[in-house]
């Protein structure tokens, strides 16, 4: 992917921070209203979580739900949002939920016009019916589309380019600060800045000042999620929401070492729609492979694995916790923060099936212990001793085979023994943090507020930066947002200066 390189130290209309899925949103709705857009993105290149992400957007009254003949609206979204929050319900900022479910419906038709293909929509409950939008081929798509629509309308990027100081005149917000490659250069906008360099789930600083203190060093996802723009909100007086809500913590498989093949596949519109053509059409057996070869990347085991017998070790082949008992705090903690999962083939025989599987995508399928032999041979190690088996996966053999020992001999009842060959690890395995809810607080237009609740001059902010106290569980909400929040942000900061 290529970007324009912008002339450092100019003057544009609009300098959008981030260059993720909120970013090139709000990108292209300031260029559209006949704007100048400079986009910073301190990465190499564009994507963000984003680019990241499953890939799923949550909304109602779409196309692809009418032709599916569901009849849904943004008000029964609005009030199904509810059910996801539970106890947390009472914190959520219902102006915001109004303006994400309202404005969701368009946010759809606007990424198929851009050449974005959808499938489904796919169910989640307790949403009353389907409303969950997979992206084909994968994420890369929207950055892919997005690019290079902000490019036909004049968007110019700045890579390598971390935003440090926001510039305030007369008590308004009227450029950035920003360090690209190793130079410091002042960038300034005659209407607006806006902020959407995501969350602050890889940001110790906030997360030390916001985080429950058994979560505050637990890695986040994105590791480039340091809450650049909540931090530059705040020293200008700005307000963070919900900073204590997290999206996880969750056991996840570490990545593949490579690129796999099906992430090597070019986000072009016309392949995803053949794709598309061929999920109805292509016959279960021949489908289902390459959907694991999707689904089997960087997904959670379940917890029923460790519930039905396998227990978790660590680098030096020592069992750490009692499985049953949040053992998501406890991996990172352990040795190179990771652990590894094991169990015999007792365990392994009921993982072969619905309703017991080792992962799960939502909406795409699930994936089984033998999904995880044939798609991820790097995670997966088999053996006929549990000291082959400490060979396989690394482990010291003699701390294995004595875990292991002491294991069985557990009291009959408190823990079944791992005696049947052969016998299986997974991982390794690590507690990382989805998505760090803390966002500023912002109104309707997405105008950052200050403590008072007087806006900032100047200042927007989008997706999870300005995700002022809205609460986004399940699935497909957060993408959904970061892209609806950037249009309208875009949009109204294209105007500022009539306002």
């Amino acid at each position: 992917m290529s970007t324009t390189t912008a002339i450092v130290g100019q003057t544009v209309d609009v300098i959008v921070v981030g260059g993720g899925g909120a970013g090139l949103a709000a990108s292209i709705s300031a260029a559209a209203a006949n704007r100048s857009v400079l986009l910073l993105e301190k990465e190499p290149k564009l994507g963000g979580t984003t680019g990241l992400s499953v890939g799923s957007i949550t909304a109602s009254a779409t196309a692809l739900q009418r032709r599916a003949g569901i009849v849904d609206s943004p008000a029964q979204h609005f009030e199904d949002m509810a059910l996801f929050a539970g106890e947390l319900a009472v914190r959520d900022n219902l102006e915001l939920r109004r303006l994400y479910t309202e404005n969701v419906p368009d946010t759809v038709a606007w990424l198929e016009n851009l050449g974005v293909v959808f499938f489904g929509p796919m169910p989640e409950p307790p949403h009353r019916v389907p409303r969950m939008h997979n992206v084909l081929p994968s994420s890369k798509a929207y950055i892919h589309q997005l690019w290079k629509e902000a490019r036909r309308l004049g968007v110019k990027a700045l890579l390598n380019a971390r935003a440090q100081k926001l510039i305030t005149t007369g008590g308004r917000v009227t450029g950035v600060e920003a360090v690209v490659n190793g130079r410091i250069v002042q960038l300034n906008a005659t209407c607006a800045v806006v902020l959407a360099s995501g969350d602050f789930s890889s940001g110790r600083e906030l997360k030390q000042k916001y985080l429950a203190e058994d979560i505050r060093d637990i890695d986040g996802i994105n590791p480039a999620s340091t809450g650049d723009g909540q931090r530059l909100a705040l020293e200008v007086g700005g307000d963070i929401v919900n900073g204590d809500i997290v999206f996880g913590p969750e056991i996840r498989f570490v990545v593949p070492p490579v690129n796999k093949l099906v992430e090597c596949i070019p986000p072009s519109t016309q392949l995803a729609r053949i794709m598309r053509r061929s999920l109805t059409l292509v016959p279960s057996a021949i489908l289902r492979p390459l959907l694991m070869m999707f689904i089997t990347t960087n997904l959670a085991p379940s917890p029923s694995l460790l519930q039905k017998g396998a227990i978790l070790v660590n680098k030096l082949g020592k069992r750490f916790v009692n499985e049953l008992d949040k053992p998501v705090y406890a991996i990172p903690r352990q040795p190179e923060q990771m652990a590894y999962i094991v169990f015999d083939n007792k365990v392994a025989a009921t993982f072969t099936g619905w309703p017991n599987f080792i992962s799960t995508a939502p909406g795409l399928a699930y994936a089984y212990l033998a999904d995880y032999k044939r798609n991820r041979r790097d995670i997966y190690f088999q053996a006929d001793s549990i000291r082959a088996l400490a060979h396989a996966f690394g482990v010291p053999v003699d701390a294995l085979a004595q875990t292991i020992a002491e294991h069985n001999r557990s009291p009959a009842g408190q823990a079944a023994p791992l005696a049947t060959p052969p016998f299986y690890a997974l991982g390794p395995a690590k507690s990382w943090i989805a998505i760090a809810d803390g966002g500023l607080k912002v109104n309707a237009n997405l105008q950052v507020l200050d403590r008072s609740g007087q806006c900032i001059p100047g200042l927007f902010a989008a997706g999870s930066t300005g995700q002022g106290g809205l609460l986004l569980e399940g699935h497909g909400h957060h993408l959904g947002w970061a892209l609806t929040s950037g249009r309208i942000a875009g949009r109204n900061a294209a105007r500022a200066t009539e306002t």
